[in-house]
């Protein structure tokens, strides 16, 4: 976790877009000093760009909402998504839940049909971007150093890099965690958390705030389920005590086991 991202107010957050925090000492800012390198490659004929994103540094006076700025930029976002008639994912899962697997057999089963950009958020790599780009997908890679979640103002900076018009669908898999992207709204029309049935039936109990801010959670690696012995009542009665709101599908990357019905439901979403 960063030291200054406000994670010790994730608890209370649920998805909203105008959550505010009270505070009994100073923080900075929630983003670092150090850059952050935007890299993009969505035309294997185009060179290699990189864009570098040094975020400001300020301080926050006691009693101000820590994550008022973003909130601002995540409705400019919002506002530009909806213009372009964009379907706007924002994934979350903790790391290995298999969120580069899923998008990548998404973007093979839908591109035709449903043209799909996806910006990767990472600490040090980029490898899930050439990963999905070998698929077909554009994608862009958000690297953020010691960030552990991305921000409004990251996404409008990838999202400069893209060509909108031509896409239905823009997937942003946010970095692998559970409690800081929580609060942090990027100005998606809809938030995916993922649960692989190799974590644990108690991942919602340990990580509320994430799973009460979800549209839509996928059960992930459901093929695996009963080799690793998953109680598959008991996680469906953890995730419903959490996150009521919320619409489950038990998918498979591997198999394709549930997809129908998941793309069934963005279908209707749209």
């Amino acid at each position: 976790m960063c030291q200054d991202c406000g994670c010790s107010a994730v608890a209370t957050v649920a998805h909203s877009h105008h959550a505010s925090h009270s505070h009994d000492h100073h923080h900075h800012a929630s983003t670092d000093a150090e850059a952050i390198a935007v890299s993009h490659r969505s035309d294997p004929h185009r060179h290699h760009q990189t864009v570098t994103i040094t975020p400001d540094r300020q301080s926050i006076a006691i009693g101000q909402g820590i994550l008022s700025k973003n909130d601002h930029l995540a409705a400019h976002n919002r506002e530009l998504f909806q213009a372009k008639g964009l379907l706007v994912m924002n994934w979350l899962s903790s790391p290995g839940a298999g969120k580069t697997a899923l998008i990548e057999k998404m973007v093979g089963d839908r591109h035709d049909s449903h043209p799909t950009a996806v910006i990767v958020g990472d600490l040090a790599t980029d490898n899930d971007a050439l990963r999905l780009r070998s698929a077909g997908a554009i994608a862009i890679q958000i690297t953020t150093g010691n960030i552990c979640h991305l921000e409004a103002a990251m996404v409008a900076k990838a999202v400069d890099q893209l060509d909108l018009d031509p896409l239905e669908d823009l997937i942003i898999e946010n970095v692998g965690n559970l409690v800081c992207p929580a609060a942090y709204d990027l100005g998606e029309s809809l938030r995916v958390v993922l649960f692989s049935v190799t974590e644990g039936e108690d991942k919602p109990l340990k990580y509320p705030a994430t799973f009460k801010s979800a549209q839509v959670i996928l059960i992930t690696k459901i093929d695996l389920a009963e080799a690793v012995g998953f109680d598959r009542d008991s996680a469906w009665h953890n995730l419903r005590q959490v996150a009521p709101q919320a619409s489950i599908f038990e998918v498979s990357a591997r198999t394709g086991q549930g997809l129908s019905a998941w793309y069934e439901y963005l279908e209707n979403r749209r």
